[in-house]
This record gives structure tokens, C-alpha cells and sequence, in this order.
């Protein structure tokens, strides 16, 4: 079990950031970025998993600025409060606040400096924006939504990203994930993997639409990546 920390935004406001801890310190930092849904207890649960795995893991509260510790249930009134979130939520600005989740996590005693930044869905979207535009060591989104709206900023990539996509997926199509590797597959440090028979929130586990072996593979692909380039 982790625990809540303030992480102190570039224009003086503070934030929740959920801290989870492994056994061995210092460690190389982890940012774990939720779905639409917020850091709920599924997401904490993600960060406390890569925790056990030795990083130093911090899973900020995305929409402190709309609605400060809303955190949404899998049910469809949690469903409509976090699209209405989102949709509320400025890009450029949690982007900005994302910065100061990395900067404070690089700052931290426990933490060796080297940070990577991962995320599902809406915090897939995020880890891509500040792939290309903080100063990260690695990065792995997550069937990211909207990364295609942003792709003028690809020639930006600032360190080596995976992305997970599903292939049946009705928020990020397939038509979707060709722009993106048309965009950048090309690249040496983009490594881009699509599931087969596989929806939008695979790795979600106790959730559907889990996907017990695409969730694994995918995990051992990230920790492979993470554990070359953060140490």
C-alpha cells in the first residue's frame, strides 16, 4: 500500500500524487498515468505492481484542477463524471502540471534521477505528450487516445516509447494507429505492437475487457524497456 503526497505545480497550486514505494532504495522513478477514470484504486494497484518490481512510483490526480480527488468507479455514472472531466480538463495545461510530477519525482532522496513515464488510455495520450516534450528516460503508452491529434510534435521525441495498442478498439481505430506508425514507426526508438482480439483496456485486470494474455506479454515488453534504460 502506497501513500498520498502534494506535488507543488508551477503556478504555486498543489496536487495529490499517489506514492507507492519498493523494498530496495533509491530506485529509478515511475510515473503512472490513469485512464479517463482517474488514479482509482485499479490504478493504485498498478503502481503499487510496478512498486513491487523496483521502481519508485508516483500516480498523479489528473483532474485537480476540474475536481480535486475524483477518483471514478468502472460503472456508468462513473463513466459520464470522467468523459465530462476530461472534457472540462485543459491538454497543454495538465501537461504543464505533468512536468512538475516528473521534476518532483527526479528530486526525490529515494529516487536515482532517471524517470520513466507510462499510462492507459488518456494518461497513454499524456505519457506521448511528455515523451516529446520533458525531459524523460523512457516512455510507454498504453492504447493512448488522441496522440494522432499531436503528431506535429513527434520530431520532439525526447527518449525511447512503446505503445500498446488493441486491435479492436473503437477510441483509438486502426485507421488511428496507422497514422501513428506511419507518423513514427519508422523511427529507431518508437516500438509499436498491436494485440490481436483484443479491446480498449486490455490490461485492466478484475476488469473487462481484460485480456489475460495480451496483458502479460504487454507487462513484460514494459518492464523489459524500463528496466534497459532506467536501471
Amino acid at each position: 500500500m502506497g501513500s498520498e503526497i502534494k506535488i507543488t505545480a508551477a503556478d504555486g497550486g498543489t496536487f495529490a500524487g499517489y506514492l507507492a514505494l519498493p523494498k530496495t532504495l533509491p530506485a529509478p522513478g515511475l510515473v503512472v498515468l490513469p485512464e479517463v477514470f482517474n488514479t482509482n484504486d485499479h490504478i493504485r494497484s498498478v503502481a503499487d505492481g510496478y512498486a513491487d518490481e523496483g521502481f519508485v512510483v508516483i500516480a498523479p490526480d489528473v483532474y485537480w484542477r476540474e475536481e480535486p480527488g475524483a477518483y471514478m468507479a468502472y460503472t456508468d455514472e462513473g463513466r459520464a463524471k470522467a468523459q465530462a472531466l476530461r472534457a472540462a480538463m485543459g491538454t497543454d495545461q495538465f501537461a504543464s502540471d505533468l512536468g512538475d510530477v516528473v521534476a518532483t519525482l527526479k528530486a526525490r532522496d529515494d529516487c536515482t534521477g532517471k524517470v520513466g513515464v507510462m499510462g492507459f488510455c488518456l494518461g497513454g495520450k499524456f505519457t506521448y505528450l511528455s515523451s516529446v516534450r520533458h525531459a524523460i528516460d523512457a516512455a510507454v503508452s498504453y492504447y493512448g487516445v488522441q496522440i494522432d491529434e499531436h503528431l506535429d510534435e513527434a520530431d520532439a521525441l525526447k527518449c525511447p516509447i512503446i505503445m500498446h495498442f488493441a486491435s479492436k478498439d473503437p477510441h483509438v481505430p486502426a485507421e488511428t494507429v496507422a497514422a501513428i506508425e506511419a507518423r513514427m514507426g519508422g523511427s529507431k526508438i518508437v516500438d509499436i505492437h498491436v494485440y490481436p482480439d483484443t479491446e480498449h483496456g486490455f490490461n485492466r485486470y478484475g476488469y473487462p475487457p481484460f485480456n489475460e494474455g495480451a496483458a502479460k506479454v504487454a507487462r513484460e515488453r514494459t518492464l523489459a524497456h524500463f528496466r534497459r534504460l532506467l536501471g
